[in-house]
């Protein structure tokens, strides 16, 4: 494993585990809104009787400290990628060979479709949770009942809206709400239990093994509402590097473990004390004069929930963009001072559509709790699969110690998988649906630049081969430096070769530019740039980022200045090439794929407006390529 492990300590160490309350754990602090509802009264539910309640504590109460104690905190942390966790920095861990064989490649696929299934969750998270908390109004009285649904859907829109403004100054309040929230539902669950302390037994895993076994196949199902409750663990994974291992364990076991089984056993202890509530135990709890703050408390943790999945969708988009899986899209840095601080105007507003969409279509949180799980559970499988693939041939682990680890989480995993089966019919359909489409653009991204940069690798001419015809001929030299971009070091860049073709001349100082993606998530300035003099006043670049940077081109010329190859912007040409693709090739892809792949490539974001070239120095020049 990495021995990547930041030791922050004093108010530092608190400072970020605060943080990470709001970012890391707003999704799953903002479970107990529906999931013990569910569990009694939704879809996949069992009847209300003491000995139910006392089997779905207990299942709650294991599946905490199964999957988040157990796998994530105590075993995922500890697989991060250079300090960063997420189920594409576990995949940019495993590709570390580069070799293509059956097992990698079907591997990859399961993984890149669990990507995908992020973005199935971005969708549901904030819809389900603010609808959630606004679903509050209802218990104060009845009469705001028509409103629930559009005071939700106002809330959604401010929310995408304010997503340029950066997440850097409302990210300062995220800790302090969530602060807030987890001690109000810990109290409220204090309150519950003292009324009816005899739910504390459900501790014991016997409960959750009678319920099993009394209820028979509708024991196995209500685990698609147990789940609920562990909702957010892959956002525990993914924002690793935003924290720091240590500040997210001790925010999970000194706050957010403590605070949601006291309510989960509080809401019990509600059931069995009044079973008339069973139509939100979580409201049930509140004395009636707390009921609008509660509401209130109870949206804000829903907002910093929902922001919190947004960001990860703009982080885990932009990290597939470095990898190759995804066109350029544009990125705007909202802070200066923090680089994860981004905005995707793109994905921002694709998310929040179906997010409205949702709403609309599904109109309660029950209803969208009855879709949600099939994401999260598909997600913590492939999850699983990746980390005893990387443990067995990156970490060399030995077989017996590789099934110790992960048959535990694979069983737990592959049983809430299972459950969530029968949710595809009512809603869980969705996700899929959203997970196929984007696997679709990804996956066939990826094989369409491949294609295409083997195209050109087979064409390129090797660059000893060129410098030499250079030589040889001595072409027309003309002031200034001219930089060419290409993603083949190797060889020359055709655009290169069409400009001296057609223009006969190379300026008096070439740079052959190339921009590479580790598998890991930064580069260290010191191994930032490969650079080799070729004589006759050419050469070339090689620039390295990780795949969590994007590249900054004022930055790289500083670098490249201080490495020795001073740049001046106002005597520098920027030679770019700009593929015709054509579906007529003989690549092994299908005529629908190569369409689709055409149709993003002309989507995609320039080159020069991506890397932020001054347009009035970009030269473009065009080849067809067939696919």
């Amino acid at each position: 494993m990495s021995s990547h492990n930041q030791r922050p300590r004093g108010k530092a160490l608190a400072g970020l585990a605060v943080g990470a309350l709001g970012v890391v754990y707003g999704d799953i602090g903002t479970s107990p809104l529906y999931a013990i509802k569910e569990c009694f009264g939704g879809v996949y539910s069992v009847p209300l009787t003491r000995e139910n309640v006392l089997g779905i504590l207990s299942l709650v109460f294991w599946a905490l400290n199964l999957v988040v104690s157990y796998k994530y905190v105590g075993v995922l942390l500890r697989a991060d990628n250079r300090g960063e966790g997420g189920i594409l920095a576990l995949m940019a861990l495993a590709d570390w060979r580069g070799k293509a064989t059956r097992t990698t490649g079907a591997l990859f696929a399961i993984g890149l479709f669990g990507a995908a299934l992020l973005y199935g969750d971005g969708i549901i998270t904030p819809a389900v949770s603010v609808l959630g908390a606004v679903e509050g109004l209802r218990v104060v009285t009845h009469r705001l009942e028509p409103w629930i649904l559009w005071i939700s859907l106002l809330i959604i829109v401010v929310l995408f809206s304010l997503q340029h403004r950066g997440t850097a100054k409302v990210g300062m309040i995220f800790g302090p709400v969530t602060m807030i929230w987890f001690a109000c539902i810990a109290l409220l669950g204090i309150a519950g239990i003292w009324r009816e302390p005899g739910v504390l037994a459900a501790i014991n895993p016997y409960h959750a093994i009678l319920l099993l076994g009394r209820h028979g196949l509708a024991s196995i199902v209500v685990l698609a509402s147990v789940v609920l409750v562990v909702t957010g663990g892959e956002a525990l994974y993914a924002d690793m590097g935003h924290f720091g291992r240590r500040p997210i364990r001790i925010a999970w076991f000194a706050v957010v473990l403590p605070a949601l089984l006291l309510n989960y056993f509080g809401q019990g202890a509600q059931l069995i004390h009044n079973p008339a509530s069973v139509d939100n135990p979580f409201y049930a709890l509140v004395p009636r004069w707390a009921l609008i703050p509660m509401v209130v408390i109870a949206t804000g943790a829903a907002v910093t929930a929902s922001q919190a999945l947004i960001s990860g969708a703009f982080s885990l988009t932009q990290q597939a963009i470095q990898l190759g899986y995804c066109p350029r899209l544009t990125i705007v840095h909202t802070s200066k001072t923090q680089k994860g601080q981004i905005y995707m105007p793109g994905v921002n507003w694709g998310l929040g559509v179906a997010c409205i969409g949702l709403i609309l279509g599904f109109r309660s949180a029950d209803n969208l709790a009855a879709a949600y799980g099939v994401a999260v559970t598909g997600t913590m499988t492939v999850t699983t699969l990746l980390f005893g693939y990387v443990a067995s041939t990156r970490w060399r682990w030995p077989t017996w110690r590789v099934l110790l680890v992960t048959i535990p989480m694979l069983v737990v995993d592959l049983s809430f998988a299972f459950a969530n089966l029968a949710k595809i019919l009512h809603g869980g359909w969705f996700p899929l649906v959203v997970a196929g489409i984007v696997y679709a653009l990804l996956s066939t991204w990826k094989r369409g630049r491949s294609i295409v940069v083997s195209s050109l690798r087979e064409s390129a001419l090797p660059l000893d081969l060129f410098m030499q015809d250079v030589a040889r001929r001595e072409p027309v030299r003309v002031p200034g430096t001219a930089i060419f971009l290409t993603s083949e070091p190797s060889g020359v860049p055709p655009v290169m070769l069409h400009h001296l073709k057609h223009n006969k001349v190379l300026h008096q100082r070439v740079v052959i530019l190339s921009l590479q993606t580790r598998d890991y998530p930064t580069v260290p300035p010191e191994e930032r740039l490969e650079i080799r003099d070729l004589g006759h006043g050419v050469s070339v670049v090689v620039a390295y980022y990780g795949f969590m940077e994007t590249p900054d081109m004022n930055e790289l010329f500083r670098e490249a200045a201080e490495a020795g190859v001073a740049i001046k912007m106002n005597e520098t040409s920027f030679f770019l090439g700009r593929e015709t693709l054509l579906p007529t090739g003989k690549a092994k892809l299908a005529h629908w794929r190569k369409q689709l792949f055409i149709v993003m490539a002309r989507n995609a974001q320039s080159a020069s407006s991506f890397f932020s070239l001054p347009p009035n120095r970009v030269v473009e020049l065009g080849a067809q390529i067939q696919l």
